[in-house]
């Protein structure tokens, strides 16, 4: 027997017992889709925040225009445009060698994923860095450290402080939001469950994803809880 198939015949489920190893691929897939669009959208997200509020006021219009648009419109829209839109111009990329990444469904999820999560991570770093007293700033160039100095010494650390409730909550939402990548032939958690459905037509296949799911979600809620709580310690003490 597989080790895949266990939970299935520990809780007396056939869809599991059948279903079940392509699941845990499936989930693995989905952790690993969410993880690196989040870890490269943060990167990504410093950058557009100090820029937004000390570049140049056309790289600020710039940013605006883009956490603007991929705040405001579906994340859906946005896979399909990428997935679909992209897809069309296969000789541009095939000329400029990028065709082997947009080709890939995981790629394009992937992308896509990484400049949704930016724009809103930006913005929660902007708000972070806003929220900093101005006096921090002022107080620190006046003892003579450099500008950019004093954001990553002074400025940054704090904001990432504050930032860090609203980080964890983006990313349990592109948990959730990445069962979309299963409508573009990704066999992620969502896609093997709809694959399982299809092939069974089996409805508490549904339902054991959802648990899936909600149990990944609180998991990392609760981790993420106790990271926020060992970083702010020394605030609690004042």
């Amino acid at each position: 027997m597989n080790w895949c198939e266990y939970p299935g015949y520990l809780i007396g489920s056939e869809v599991l017992q059948n279903y079940g190893c392509r699941m845990a691929n499936g989930l693995w897939l989905t952790f690993e889709l969410v993880v690196l669009s989040v870890a490269f959208g943060f990167v990504l997200a410093i950058g557009l925040a100090i820029a937004r509020l000390y570049g140049p006021r056309w790289a600020q219009i710039a940013i605006n225009g883009y956490t603007t648009f991929f705040r405001g419109t579906p994340l859906l829209c946005q896979l399909f445009l990428v997935y679909y839109g992209f897809g069309q111009f296969r000789l541009f990329w095939q000329d400029i060698g990028l065709w082997w990444f947009f080709r890939e469904p995981f790629y394009c999820a992937l992308f896509t994923f990484t400049i949704n999560t930016a724009a809103y991570q930006a913005e929660i770093l902007r708000g972070a860095i806003q929220s900093i007293p101005r006096g921090q700033f002022e107080g620190s160039l006046a003892l003579g450290l450099h500008r950019w100095a004093t954001l990553r010494r002074v400025i940054l650390p704090q904001a990432m402080i504050l930032a860090l409730r609203p980080l964890g909550n983006e990313l349990i939402v592109m948990i959730k939001a990445s069962a979309i990548a299963s409508l573009v032939t990704l066999f992620d958690l969502m896609g093997a469950t709809r694959l399982a459905f299809a092939r069974s037509f089996d409805l508490s296949i549904y339902l054991y994803a959802a648990l899936i799911y909600l149990t990944l979600t609180e998991i990392i809620r609760r981790v993420w809880d106790r990271i926020e709580l060992r970083l702010t310690r020394h605030m609690a003490l004042r």
